[in-house]
C-alpha cells in the first residue's frame, strides 16, 4: 500500500463527532487538524433501539461539515470508525449508506473490544516509555471500555453496554440530580463493572481516563479545588454533593464545566465514580489520545506492513491447526486467477481479503469437518476479530460460506461483481487443490466479462484428471444457478 503524507481518522461517537487529520513525517504522525461536534446519537436511540430522525438529521449535518474537510484525500488515507450507538442501532443498515454518501468515505461498524484495542493504541501513542501496567477507562456516550496494557500492548480488554449519554437519559431524564438518582445510577454501574472486576483489580500501577468525561471531570476538580490533580475519589465524593446540593442539570455553573457536556455529566459521573468503586482507583490522569489517534495509528500501520488484520489472520491460523501448506497453495492459486479476471486491476483491498479468507477458509474443520464452511462461516462472523470490522466480517463469513457446495443458497447475497470474483477464485483454487498435493497445475488462462467467466485449461490435462473435469463441469451447473456462466475450454 502506498504511503499517504496525510491521514485522517473519523470516530462516530455516541455523544460526540470527532475528525482528526494527521501528517506522517517518518515514523512519526503530527497533529494538523481537528474537528468535534456533539450529536447526541445516543440520545436518538428509542426503547426499541431504532435511531430516530432527528438524531439521523444531526449526525448527517455534522458528517457533511467532516465531508469540506475531507475533500480531496484518497479513500485509503480516511479511515470512518462506528462505536456503540451504531452498533445497537437496529435501523443502522439503512441510515449507515446515506451517512457515507453525505461523508465520502465508507464508515466502519467496529465491535466493542476492538474499540478498546484502538483506543488503547491512541493512549499509549500519548505517553512516554513506561515498564509499569496501566488501566485505561474510557466513558463514551453509550458504552465504556476498560483496558490495561503495558507499552503499547493491551493486556485485557472489555466493554460494557453503559455510557454517559445512556445513562444521563436513563437515570437523570429529567435533569433532576438527587442522592436517589446517582444512587441508582451507581449501583446500576456498579453492577456492570462487577462482572470484570476480579480480572482486573490489583493488575495495573496507573490508571488513566480517556475522551470526554475523563476530561471534563479532571477539568472540574481541579478548577474548583475538589483535588489537586487528575481524578481522585475524594474530589468524586465532593464533586458529587455538590451537583446534589445545585438540585438540577440547568443550575449547574461550576469551572470548566462546558454547555455541551452538562446534559451527560450526571451519567459520566456515576460511571466514574462506580469504576473507582469497583477496581480500587485511588487517582486517575487525563489521557491525551483516544480512539481517534488509534485509528490513526493503526491505519499508519497498515502502510507500514503492519496490518493489525494480518496479526489477526495469523493467530486465527494457530488457534484453528490450518493446514499452512493448503492455506498457502489456495492463497496462490486464488490471488493469480482473482488477477486474471480482473484484468490485473483488482484493488489491494480485494487482494487482501481474498488472501485472508484463502487462509481461513478450513478454520471451521477444527469444529467438525462435515459442514466446515458452516461452521467457518459462523466463526468469521461471530469472533473477535482484532483490526476488522463487522462488515470485513461479514465479508469474509460470506465468503467462506460460498468457498464450496450448493450455490443455490446465496441467491441475492453475492451482490457485486468484485464478491463474485472473488468467490469464483476461491472457489476455483481450492477445486484444483482439492488432493492437498503440490502435484503441478495446468497453465490456466482466465477472462471475465458482465457476468461470464471464461477459464482455458491446457490441452489433454482435463483428459488425465477426470475427477478434477468432473468437479469442473459441477462448477459450471452451481454458477449457473445464480445467472453467472463458467466457460471451460482446452
Amino acid at each position: 500500500m502506498q504511503q499517504q503524507p496525510i491521514l485522517a481518522a473519523v470516530d462516530l461517537g455516541s455523544n460526540s463527532f470527532r475528525l482528526q487529520i494527521a501528517r506522517v513525517e517518518g515514523d512519526q504522525l503530527y497533529m494538523l487538524d481537528g474537528l468535534r461536534e456533539s450529536v447526541r446519537l445516543a440520545a436518538g436511540l428509542t426503547p426499541d433501539k431504532y435511531l430516530d430522525a432527528e438524531a439521523q438529521q444531526r449526525a448527517l449535518v455534522t458528517l457533511g461539515h467532516f465531508a469540506e474537510r475531507l475533500r480531496g484525500l484518497p479513500r485509503q488515507a480516511v479511515r470512518v470508525v462506528g462505536t456503540n450507538s451504531l452498533r445497537v442501532a437496529k435501523n443502522a443498515g439503512a441510515f449507515i449508506p446515506q451517512a457515507e454518501r453525505t461523508l465520502g468515505f465508507p464508515i466502519e461498524v467496529i465491535a466493542g473490544l476492538e474499540e478498546a484495542r484502538l483506543i488503547y493504541l491512541g493512549v499509549a501513542h500519548g505517553l512516554p516509555p513506561d515498564s509499569d501496567n496501566r488501566l485505561v477507562v474510557d466513558i463514551g456516550g453509550g458504552s465504556t471500555e476498560l483496558i490495561i496494557g503495558n507499552g503499547l500492548t493491551p493486556l485485557k480488554l472489555e466493554s460494557l453496554y453503559m455510557g454517559c449519554v445512556s445513562f444521563s437519559s436513563r437515570f437523570f431524564a429529567d435533569g433532576k440530580l438527587t442522592k436517589q438518582n446517582f444512587k441508582q445510577a451507581e449501583l446500576a454501574a456498579r453492577s456492570e463493572l462487577q462482572t470484570i472486576a476480579a480480572d482486573f483489580k490489583g493488575q495495573w500501577q496507573k490508571a488513566l481516563g480517556s475522551s470526554g468525561t475523563a476530561k471534563t471531570l479532571s477539568e472540574i476538580l481541579e478548577l474548583n479545588g475538589y483535588n489537586k490533580t487528575g481524578i481522585t475519589r475524594d474530589g468524586l465524593e465532593k464533586l458529587r454533593a455538590e451537583l446534589i446540593s445545585a438540585g438540577e442539570v440547568r443550575k449547574l455553573t461550576m469551572l470548566g464545566l462546558r454547555p455541551d457536556r452538562m446534559p451527560v455529566l450526571p451519567g459520566g459521573f456515576a460511571i466514574m465514580y462506580a469504576a473507582f468503586c469497583e477496581l480500587e482507583i485511588e487517582q486517575m490522569q487525563p489521557a491525551l489520545g483516544a480512539l481517534r489517534e488509534g485509528v490513526l495509528y493503526d491505519l499508519w500501520g497498515r502502510f507500514h506492513d503492519n496490518d493489525m488484520r494480518d496479526v489477526t489472520v495469523r493467530q486465527f491460523m494457530q488457534r484453528y491447526h490450518v493446514d499452512t501448506k493448503q492455506a498457502a497453495r489456495v492463497n496462490t492459486l486464488a490471488g493469480t486467477l482473482a488477477q486474471q479476471f480482473l484484468a490485473n486491476e483488482a484493488s489491494d483491498t480485494a487482494l487482501a481479503v481474498l488472501g485472508w479468507i484463502a487462509n481461513l477458509h478450513e478454520i471451521g474443520v477444527s469444529v467438525a469437518h462435515s459442514g466446515y464452511r458452516k461452521h467457518t462461516s459462523y466463526i468469521l462472523a461471530n469472533a473477535d476479530m482484532p483490526g476488522f470490522s463487522k462488515k470485513e466480517q461479514a465479508r469474509l463469513s460470506l465468503l467462506a460460506l460460498a468457498h464450496r457446495g450448493s450455490l443455490d443458497k446465496l441467491q441475492g447475497m453475492l451482490k457485486d461483481n468484485e464478491d463474485i470474483v472473488l468467490t469464483m477464485s476461491l472457489r476455483l483454487a481450492a477445486l484444483f487443490y482439492r488432493n492437498r498435493s503440490d502435484s503441478p497445475l495446468p497453465d490456466l488462462q482466465a477472462h471475465f466479462s458482465g457476468s461470464k467467466f471464461h477459464l482455458s485449461i491446457a490441452a489433454g490435462w482435463l483428459a488425465q484428471n477426470p475427477l478434477t473435469e468432473a468437479a469442473l463441469q459441477e462448477e459450471v451447473k452451481q454458477w449457473k444457478t445464480l445467472g453467472v456462466t463458467l466457460q471451460l475450454s482446452d
